[in-house]
């Protein structure tokens, strides 16, 4: 029977019933192609990526270390000049006191008939700071102990302090110098190791 007019005819040598794929369709198939393609090149990309990143990480890592051990010796440093400071200050601290109870002492003697003071007394008569309050008082880092001595038909009154560091040795030290003075002294004597005595060294 002849084809109806206008319809489509099969190219000759084909048989009619095979269906061959368009150019269309071939056109859809590259896009998926591509798109597979770049999708396995951004993973890996990211992948690649995710491990600089973790290289970077152990990097900082390794840095912030470092920091923290040169913070650590940089306080370390630090505390020892510090206590060498705090030291320093509560030794010259100690000597000047002593110096200045000697004069107290003297002023005190002359308005009572040779006698001396206490460290209650002087903080009374002659203004001694009240931090020297008691018979064994502790300040700046030192412990202060004072003898008395009354006078007798044999001898004058007399007096003798003694100025030791609360903590003489270790880290926490508060001073690492021992010191002396009496009443038959111009001077003030120092120890480095010991409680001083009139026959160590004046400062």
């Amino acid at each position: 029977m002849p084809p109806a007019p206008g319809s489509l005819q099969p190219a000759s040598g084909q048989p009619s019933g095979l269906k061959l794929p368009s150019k269309a369709s071939k056109l859809l198939k590259l896009p998926a192609l591509g798109l597979r393609e770049k999708s396995g090149g951004f993973l890996q990309y990211m992948n690649t990526l995710r491990r600089r990143l973790k290289n970077q990480a152990g990097f900082n890592l390794i840095e912030l270390m470092i920091v923290i051990a040169i913070i650590g010796l940089l306080i370390g440093v630090g505390a020892i000049a510090w206590g060498a400071m705090i030291r320093a200050g509560n030794e010259t601290a100690a000597a000047q006191t002593l110096d200045r109870i000697r004069t107290y002492q003297a002023q005190y003697a002359s308005r009572n008939r040779g006698r001396f003071a206490t460290f209650d007394q002087l903080i009374q008569s002659a203004g001694l700071d009240d931090k020297f309050t008691g018979d064994r008082p502790v300040v700046n880092g030192y412990v202060f102990t004072m003898t008395l001595e009354e006078p007798s038909a044999a001898r004058p009154a007399s007096y003798r302090i003694n100025a030791d560091p609360q903590v003489p040795t270790g880290v926490n030290a508060t001073g690492s110098r021992f010191f002396y003075t009496d009443s038959s002294l111009g001077t003030i004597k120092a120890n480095e190791s010991q409680p001083a005595k009139a026959e160590d060294p004046s400062i």
